[in-house]
């Protein structure tokens, strides 16, 4: 009876092939709807004074970059965003921590930031341009308070919902306060604490987005703005895509900080066991 037998480099070959199509297989769709838009376009299927080429988009792109005007509102936008998520979820990371490990403060603060996280963020938008003026106080300000909740409730959580079991092994085998939060309550939080953080992320660009088309001169929101009253359709398509790609680009960052820092914490336990 014949036997069919499979050579080593064969299946190296099968599994590269596997690895690469995986890798481009979340960009199918992106690609071919970009497709069917140029083609709707040229076909003249689409007005393309209502929607522009892609074709058209990149060219408005590099038009902007090259007066300067296009890098100088992405990084006014990127300095918002990072600063408003900094201050954030430090806020929000400090509170957690602190009503997850005393009672004392969850009795305190827990019931009034509850209150306070139900109040739609956006919502606070009017009174926030009254107190603080149109400034970049006030958008990095919203950007802070979308930011601020989500990073709680989740590092909130994932400290009070450690393994019981796993504590009293840590108080049987004689560990310190500090001992116990580094190696068993941390640790046994972080995953939830992470999920938090990419959550907030994507929080972080729908606040920005809406602080900036309210009252600002300058930023990704702004140029979409401006574009719109001028109905050049090819910027606001531009500021679309740009918002899409950074806030792909900061989930990317979530998922590998995630990655890492889980890896890191299985590494540890692997190493003391």
């Amino acid at each position: 009876m014949d036997q069919t037998t499979t050579s080593p480099q064969t299946t190296h070959k099968a599994r590269s092939f596997s690895f690469s199509w995986a890798g481009l297989l979340p960009f199918l769709l992106p690609i071919l709807l970009i497709a069917i838009w140029q083609v709707s376009v040229s076909a003249g299927w689409v007005d393309s004074q209502l929607l522009p080429s892609p074709l058209a988009v990149i060219q408005d792109g590099i038009a902007l970059w090259q007066t300067g005007e296009l890098p100088k509102n992405i990084s006014i936008s990127l300095y918002r965003a990072t600063t408003g998520f900094v201050l954030g979820g430090s806020i929000g990371f400090i509170l957690g921590l602190a009503n997850g490990l005393s009672m004392f403060s969850r009795r305190l603060l827990d019931s009034s930031i509850q209150m306070l996280r139900n109040i739609p963020h956006l919502s606070l938008i009017p009174l926030v341009i009254i107190l603080l003026g149109i400034g970049e106080t006030a958008k990095i300000s919203l950007v802070t308070i979308g930011v601020m909740f989500p990073i709680y409730i989740n590092t909130f959580h994932g400290i009070t919902s450690v393994d019981p079991n796993l504590m009293e092994m840590g108080h049987a085998y004689g560990l310190s306060k500090w001992e116990q939060f580094t190696k068993i309550i941390f640790p046994g939080a972080l995953p939830t604490i992470l999920v938090g953080v990419r959550y907030a992320l994507g929080v972080m660009w729908t606040t920005l987005i809406v602080a900036e088309t309210i009252s600002s001169n300058s930023g990704i929101g702004y140029m979409a703005t401006n574009a719109q009253e001028f109905m050049d359709m090819a910027t606001v398509l531009l500021c679309i895509v740009i918002y899409a790609l950074l806030g792909k680009l900061s989930d990317l960052i979530a998922k590998a900080l995630e990655s890492l820092c889980l890896n890191w914490q299985n590494q540890g336990g692997a190493s003391r066991e």
